[in-house]
């Protein structure tokens, strides 16, 4: 399946991808919702390289009734995918994040201050329960900003709860949140509610990261194609999406 994208192929002519660095996906081998297989992280790993990406930060999940990870299970499937890009001669870098859910046991690795998972420096990735609002936000980003972590808020567009009150998404950021926007978001991929919001928040600069949230080879061939590229060149193109990372 590897031959889908040649090692020869780049951006196509008039295309534009975003960014050369994906801070959000989920192309580890066998641990989440993402890649079942090493056979699959590569696939999607040499897809992304087809549009000029070259390097991933993998943010496996982290839910403790469904996704347990932890830094172990993590590093494992890490090393499982670095040793089968060298083995391919795949030149793709490569590390390991987390995405965390902002549930009970989440506060429990705060309290015993265990070191989490970082994008970057500080900076962890966190992610809200899609079907419920969460209580107490004001309290949640005290306490992971004062447990000395700067939070990241994955795929805000993508809660329903908040497409009858873009306020929101001004509200989180002000309480500390990096607000970062699906590229499959913008282009349509998860409904048109969800489109708007996205389209919102960037235009409202409320946009901190972009990242592929690529758990699939249905999202490579969405977020590849070259409607989607318009879409990106439209709403992204003013704006340098690597210099964070």
């Amino acid at each position: 399946m590897l031959s889908l994208f040649s090692k020869k192929d780049k951006l196509p002519e008039g295309g534009y991808f975003p960014f050369s660095t994906d801070m959000h996906s989920h192309i580890l081998p066998g641990i989440d919702d993402g890649a079942p297989d090493i056979e699959t992280s590569l696939e999607l790993i040499t897809g992304l390289m087809a549009v000029g990406v070259k390097k991933s930060i993998a943010t496996p999940h982290i839910i403790s009734d469904m996704y347990p990870n932890n830094s172990v299970t993590i590093g494992k499937a890490l090393t499982t995918l670095r040793s089968a890009l060298q083995e391919k001669n795949i030149l793709f870098e490569v590390h390991a994040a987390a995405e965390y859910m902002l549930d009970g046991s989440f506060f429990d690795l705060l309290d015993t201050n265990e070191k989490l998972l970082t994008v970057k420096d500080n900076v962890i990735l966190t992610e809200f329960p899609f079907a419920t609002f969460p209580n107490y936000i004001e309290k949640i980003s005290f306490e992971i900003i004062t447990g000395g972590y700067q939070p990241i808020l994955a795929h805000p567009e993508r809660y329903g709860y908040a497409h009858t009150n873009y306020k929101f998404f001004h509200r989180w950021t002000e309480l500390g949140f990096l607000l970062q926007v699906n590229l499959l978001s913008l282009v349509g991929y998860y409904g048109k509610e969800v489109m708007k919001a996205a389209r919102y928040i960037v235009k409202n600069d409320l946009c901190v990261y972009l990242g592929t949230d690529m758990h699939h080879q249905k999202h490579l061939e969405a977020l590849v194609h070259k409607n989607s590229q318009d879409v990106y060149f439209e709403y992204l193109k003013d704006k340098d999406w690597n210099t964070l990372l």
